[in-house]
């Protein structure tokens, strides 16, 4: 169980029209410039997009892994320790991120070609 950073990273470059951009010394990742990824400051968690609801229920099934994370956790994005996340649910965060983000007809073409 667990991750490394840079199989996150590969996670979201991997999604279509995704950039990394190094912001407040931290790696980001954007699709039309707008941030669904972002790394904490020691790298060891990720702060991913998500959705309230989505948040409460990752926090309280498992607090030792996910976590409301500072500045952007009011508005429903969830914390990610890579040492206890399963890959699997990762790669769905990460990708679940980057589809709350990306414009629809890039989410469709994406859905189309079986992402």
């Amino acid at each position: 169980m667990g991750v490394r950073k840079d199989t996150v990273r590969g996670m979201a470059l991997a999604l279509p029209e995704t950039t990394e951009l190094e912001t407040w010394e931290q790696p980001t990742f954007r699709v039309r410039k707008k941030i669904f990824v972002m790394f904490s400051d020691r790298e060891r968690e990720a702060w991913v997009k998500s959705t309230h609801d989505e948040q409460r229920a990752l926090v309280q099934m498992d607090p030792e892994t996910f976590f409301v994370p500072p500045y952007v956790g009011p508005s429903g994005w969830v914390g990610v320790r890579f040492r206890t996340v399963d890959r699997d649910e990762m790669r769905e965060l990460v990708t679940e991120a980057w589809r709350l983000t990306a414009p629809k007809r890039v989410v469709a073409a994406f859905d189309e070609d079986g992402g």
